[in-house]
């Protein structure tokens, strides 16, 4: 099933990429997708995350962007011997009414497998984020999100909210 998913988003990645080369002139080409993410590292006395996040986003105007991305978590929780791998992909889609600030969503979903010597729960969790940031540009934006599917039992996050820095190039 993941594969599957994993597949899709490379075949949309490049399907974008190609629409998003405009012709100016028989020497110019206008780029219209931008590829970034972002890197999670957390070091701790009883715990190490790190996460890989990259993403694509096509820019339809000055306004309206949306793209694509996948992650990749792995934590290890020494204080009770557990480590989680995290995989998820999702669909974003970004909008500056004004040229400071923009709005976005993002859902995505994430296949959690928690483990310790033997497997212990693996299972699939939906994210749907509302989010808020000062922006410079759709390519770069520092804002907060709220996910309003939040599940504290299931979630791998203390709260529904997350603050987050996005940067495309």
């Amino acid at each position: 099933m993941f594969l599957k998913r994993l597949i899709t988003v490379i075949i949309l990645t490049q399907t974008l990429f190609v629409w998003s080369q405009k012709e100016k002139d028989s020497t110019q080409v206008e780029r219209k997708v931008f590829f970034g993410g972002s890197l999670q590292l957390g070091v701790g006395n009883s715990y190490t995350t790190f996460g890989l996040s990259p993403s694509a986003i096509y820019e339809f105007s000055d306004k309206v962007a949306a793209g694509i991305g996948a992650s990749y978590t792995y934590s290890n929780n020494k204080l009770y011997n557990l480590k989680y791998n995290i995989y998820g992909l999702s669909a974003l889609a970004l909008y500056n009414p004004m040229e400071q600030v923009q709005l976005s969503t993002e859902f995505e979903e994430m296949y959690i497998n928690i483990h310790s010597d033997t497997p212990i729960d693996s299972y699939w969790l939906p994210a749907w984020y509302w989010g808020v940031a000062y922006s410079m540009g759709h390519r770069a934006a520092v804002g907060i999100r709220y996910d309003v599917l939040y599940d504290k039992d299931k979630s791998i996050y203390d709260s529904a909210w997350t603050p987050f820095i996005r940067i495309y190039f």
